[in-house]
């Protein structure tokens, strides 16, 4: 009878039998998971701003060369009157200006 309780206890003690431990041993599986998940949806993203920015990138490459052109060409009257027409709506004096307001 003595082996039989001796069996007993030796069967129900160790830390992998432990209750507290399967239960520790479940919550980190799923805190690394979900871990895991955040940190490839933040991979992800950042891809994606990374490709805005390499787009920006190039659109800033061309807006450049095509200023490099036009410092060494000499002339820049032509890149002023652009300018002031597109971004500052300048015209000339005599000049008569229609917009199409039926689209709004």
């Amino acid at each position: 009878m003595t082996q039989k309780k001796k069996r007993r206890k030796s069967k129900g003690k160790g830390f992998f039998n432990n209750i507290a431990f399967k239960i520790a041993s479940v919550a980190l599986i799923i805190c690394c998971t979900a871990i895991s998940v955040s940190t490839e949806y933040d991979r992800m993203q950042k891809e994606e701003e990374l490709l805005t920015i390499k787009e920006k990138i190039k659109d800033y490459e061309n807006e450049n060369a095509e200023l490099q052109q036009i410092l060494e060409d000499g002339d820049m009257t032509e890149y002023i009157e652009k300018v002031a027409r597109e971004d500052f709506n300048y015209a000339y004096p005599d000049e008569q200006r229609f917009y199409d307001t039926s689209r709004n």
